[in-house]
């Protein structure tokens, strides 16, 4: 069969509902993990991480570029890379204000990503 034919699998990253069950219940289908993995990659750099956790901790749910560049030993310029990351990745949202950026998380994909990597507990734990 070619794979013209084959369906195409859309997965909503904005939806409230897991998009699939958990990895360990369940093997990853190709398609998930080919639209999943650019988040979890962007989250696979020290810098990214940090960013990513200030701004989804940050009071009032959002952050300015100008608190958050001053929290690392970095230019500005590498700072703005790191956050297109996150942003392309689906992320973060950001709008202007004026000459500054700020930065909000988007939960429903931080939900699709934890209930992937949710384990059950099990009684020798």
């Amino acid at each position: 069969m070619s794979k013209q034919g084959a369906p195409s699998v859309r997965i909503d990253l904005t939806a409230d509902t897991p998009c699939c069950p958990p990895l360990a219940e369940r093997r990853v289908p190709a398609e998930t993990a080919a639209v999943l993995a650019p988040a979890f990659k962007a989250l696979g750099d020290p810098v990214r991480l940090r960013l990513m956790s200030m701004i989804a901790s940050a009071e009032g749910g959002e952050a300015c570029v100008c608190d958050l560049t001053p929290a690392f030993d970095l230019t500005g310029p590498t700072i703005s890379h790191h956050l297109r990351t996150l942003r392309e990745a689906g992320l973060v949202d950001a709008e202007r204000r004026g000459t500054w950026v700020y930065y909000r998380a988007r939960p429903a994909i931080l939900r699709q990503l934890a209930a992937l990597l949710t384990v059950a507990p099990t009684g020798g734990e």
